[in-house]
């Protein structure tokens, strides 16, 4: 596929200036991408794409097959069956040559003579070692513990589902199974944490489910932010006209402990009530219990673990980059790129933009390789569905510029333009539509044939 056919599809918006075919290298280059989700099967994908195959690339998983987050939501309402989400990179193979090994990347280290790094890979009893001049790490995230209420030493067995897979099959399962009166309880952790509209389309979605299914039931949604992080209005409107009579949202709510069971759906769930000071700082006004019947806790996370053990995340728990490269600012890390979810920008974390990124990161390694600087000012796209009922979805989408910050003279950001209004900030859907929910899968199925074919 190429460039303008990308953007055509997609609506993927203007990576601007970034000339796939005007790079070159001058020796066989080698890159070794971890991790095989939105981020990491891109840019396997487009180092060998946009580099006309001249370029090594050996792309490492942990797992047979990438789950998309993607639509996971509505496989937990039973709408979808898992196999919507299953995606593989068997065409990256055959398609564009990219060289895929399956275990996990233990260690990375100066490759001395024989290269920038020395990637070690280990999958049970076997290690396979590779050297490459670039590393792209994406390897999403990791999710923090949560304290027990009975021991805070102990962590409490939460069900989070923010990783699609076995537990979004278990979350189905427990909805499907929760007593017409019983009570759904979700935790939404403090941002930044991955795609930020998520748990509240999963709110909605819950909701519209109990309406249609157990009228008598409740869903409880405790955010541990002061307000709806993403497509405020939308959200807003749907918690209050749509769902008022058996959803409570309530903000400053972040979770201290929980009790529950392996294996057991419900739980209860002990919260701090925070408000913001005049000051900003947040403030503790007392504590709270919810119990429930289904007890979804979306933890707080963190870039994975490859990034934490190689010491390139800071104290937000994910790793600086250069904006215009996605390689690590740590020092002595030079030729380590971290994209995804794992990264350290004003970008939000989803999937699309992880696209977008990898996009940005591969041309700026292709550069390099012809000893060019990374383009100064890239732009990337974000573009978001989300369904709000099991026929309506509502939808948002910005184009980040690179640029100098407004609020800091010298320190550059990626910038959200409002495409109708110019104005700072992402473009809403002014009201959510059955058609809208028609597009979202058109969406999902460009997205992702053009992310893993």
């Amino acid at each position: 596929m190429n460039r303008r056919h990308f953007l055509d599809t997609l609506g993927a918006g203007s990576l601007l200036a970034l000339a796939p075919t005007a790079v070159r290298a001058a020796a066989l280059k080698r890159v070794v991408v971890v991790g095989g989700g939105m981020a990491g099967a891109t840019a396997a994908k487009y180092l060998r794409l946009w580099s006309n195959k001249t370029v090594d690339v050996t792309l490492v998983d942990t797992s047979t097959k990438y789950v998309s987050n993607i639509m996971s939501n509505l496989v937990v309402t039973g709408q979808y069956a898992p196999t919507i989400l299953d995606y593989g990179w068997s065409n990256l193979v055959k398609s564009h040559g990219v060289k895929l090994l399956n275990g996990t990347v233990t260690q990375v280290e100066s490759g001395g003579s024989l290269g920038t790094w020395k990637v070690t890979v280990t999958k049970g009893s076997t290690v396979t070692v590779l050297y490459a001049e670039r590393v792209v790490l994406a390897p999403g995230v990791k999710f923090d513990a949560v304290p027990s209420t009975d021991n805070a030493a102990l962590a409490a067995p939460v069900l989070h589902a923010w990783e699609a897979g076995t537990q979004t099959t278990q979350l189905r399962d427990y909805l499907a199974a929760m007593p017409s009166s019983g009570t759904f309880v979700l935790t939404i952790p403090k941002a930044p944490y991955r795609c930020p509209p998520g748990p509240y389309e999963r709110a909605c979605v819950v909701a519209d489910y109990l309406k249609r299914n157990k009228s008598g039931a409740q869903i409880v949604v405790l955010d541990a932010n002061q307000d709806i992080t993403a497509e405020r209005e939308s959200f807003s409107h749907a918690f209050t006209m749509m769902y008022g009579g058996n959803l409570s949202y309530r903000p400053g709510r972040v979770v201290k402990s929980v009790s529950s069971t392996a294996g057991q759906p419900g739980g209860s769930v002990v919260v701090d009530v925070v408000v913001k000071d005049v000051g900003g700082q947040d403030v503790v006004m007392g504590t709270e219990v919810y119990d429930a019947q289904v007890l979804n806790v979306i933890p707080p996370h963190r870039a994975g673990s490859i990034v934490q053990s190689l010491g390139l995340a800071d104290a937000s728990g994910f790793a600086p980059v250069d904006g215009r490269s996605f390689e690590s600012t740590v020092a002595g890390k030079k030729g380590i790129h971290v994209i995804g979810d794992a990264s350290k920008t004003s970008l939000p974390k989803a999937g699309h933009v992880g696209n977008q990124g990898a996009k940005i990161c591969v041309d700026a390694i292709l550069r390099a390789f012809s000893a060019q600087d990374p383009y100064a000012t890239p732009t990337a796209n974000s573009a978001c569905y989300s369904p709000l009922s099991n026929t309506i979805a509502s939808w948002l989408t910005a184009v980040y510029q690179y640029q100098q910050d407004p609020a800091s003279p010298g320190a550059w950001k990626y910038v959200a333009i409002d495409q109708v209004s110019a104005a700072t900030g992402a473009t809403e859907a002014r009201s959510p539509s059955t058609g809208s929910f028609s597009k979202m899968g058109t969406w999902y199925k460009s997205l992702m044939t053009e992310t893993f074919t």
